[in-house]
This record gives structure tokens, sequence and C-alpha cells, in this order.
């Protein structure tokens, strides 16, 4: 999934239909329903398909990215306008806003090293005591993702071809390249740098910006890391 940074305008149609309703949007729903949860925060939260669902099922919700074409998709669904929209990124956030933050879709792999350690400290201090982290990434140990080939279908019954290309992975990150191929021909590239975290360097990481690991899970349906889907499924709570 893409999250996090401008993107050509005309991804934008076909990221809703590459990326519909999923089991992972079960299990965060899931995990949301397990507490008292009123305001909440889908950081990274791309075309809103999660941030409208949340505000759907009664919370008071902001979903904040840095792509104003996505944003733009987002604000035009229905159910799009129980939600505040929010161009811009994590160091905007003021303090004790939320009850629960949500990075999903793998938005973490855009974190770099560099603004890692500062992007938890805005969500701790976002965050109300006792409120709640949870985000999903992709575990380094599982090896090397597949190409993700498909033919996605959009809404005019159009189908553009999608496949990714990864490099050999350096220091914990893996550069990689999403391609889109339109049926006039036309194909767009997307490339990104991604970080990978260990199950141990995010739990560190997490200490240290002021949370307790309260779970780390390896698949959608709550499996021991190294069980699952290649997954890392974090939900951290803040201390004090």
């Amino acid at each position: 999934m893409w999250h996090g940074e401008r993107r050509h305008a005309r991804l934008v149609e076909v990221y809703d239909a590459e990326f519909p309703w999923g089991w992972e949007d079960d299990f965060f729903m899931a995990v949301l329903a397990e507490r008292s949860t009123h305001r909440v925060l889908d950081l990274g939260c791309g075309t809103g398909r999660l941030a409208i669902a949340m505000a759907r099922d009664g919370r008071r919700v902001t979903g904040v990215d840095t792509d104003p074409a996505a944003l733009d998709a987002a604000r035009g669904k229905p159910g799009g306008d129980r939600v505040e929209w929010v161009e811009g990124t994590a160091a905007q956030l003021g303090e004790a806003e939320f009850d629960a933050a949500f990075m999903t879709g793998h938005v973490v792999h855009r974190i770099g090293d560099d603004a890692w350690p500062g992007l938890l400290r805005s969500l701790r201090r976002a965050l109300v005591p006792g409120g709640r982290l949870v985000f999903d990434s992709r575990d380094p140990a599982g090896g090397a993702a597949d190409d993700g080939r498909k033919s996605i279908v959009l809404d005019n019954g159009s189908t553009v071809d999608a496949w990714s290309a990864e490099g050999e992975p350096e220091g914990g990150t893996v550069l990689c390249t999403r391609h889109y191929r339109f049926p006039d021909g036309s194909e767009i590239t997307n490339t990104s740098t991604l970080r990978l975290r260990t199950e141990t360097e995010i739990r560190e990481s997490l200490v240290e910006a002021g949370f307790r690991v309260e779970q780390i899970y390896g698949g959608w349906g709550r499996e021991p890391v190294g069980l699952g889907d290649g997954e890392l499924i974090v939900i951290a709570g803040t201390i004090g």
C-alpha cells in the first residue's frame, strides 16, 4: 500500500481498486473495539478507507496524510464528511489529542531512521495516558516479498497491470519499484526506499519513546511472530 507521500494523481483510483477492504482492516477494527476509544488518529490515511469505517463506528477520527490527491479522494467518498482530514505530518499534532493512533498499510516503511524517533515521540505526545499505538510492518525475517503481480480492474471496467521489483536489502533498507501499466500503454513507476525494522528494533525504539509494548503478532489471525503472514503487527501503550 502507499501512504505518506505525494503520488501521481492517476494512481488514486488504481489504489482503491488494488486494495479493497481486507482482513487487515477487520483486525484493526477489532483492536479499536477492545477499549472505549473515542478520539482516533489515522496517520498516513491514504484515501481514507479505514478512517471512514472508524468514523462510521461512532469515533471522532482525524486522518492525516501528506498527499493532497489522496485526501481529495477521501473527502469525496461516502462518509468522508465524518472525518477531519489534515494535510500534514505527525509533527503538527497537539498534546493528548487522541485515545488511539493507527499507522496501517506498512506506512512505517516510508519512515527513515532519521525521522523514526521523532515520529514516535510526536505520537507519544499526541496520545492520552494509557492511549494505544497500533501499526503493521513487514517482518524482514520473513524473506523477500513476492512481486505483487496482478491485474487491477477499475470502476470503468478497464484493467491496469501492476508488479513490483525489489533490490537486495542493505542495512535494513530495500529499494522497491512498483510498476503500473495502463490500457493506453502508458506506464507509471513509483520507487521508494523502504526501511524494514526487526522486532527487536521496533521494541527498543518504542520503549525509548515512552511506550510499553503490549503485543506483537506475526499475522492477521494473531499468530505468534514467525508463524503468520510475515508481518509484525504492533500494539503499544503509552506509559504514565
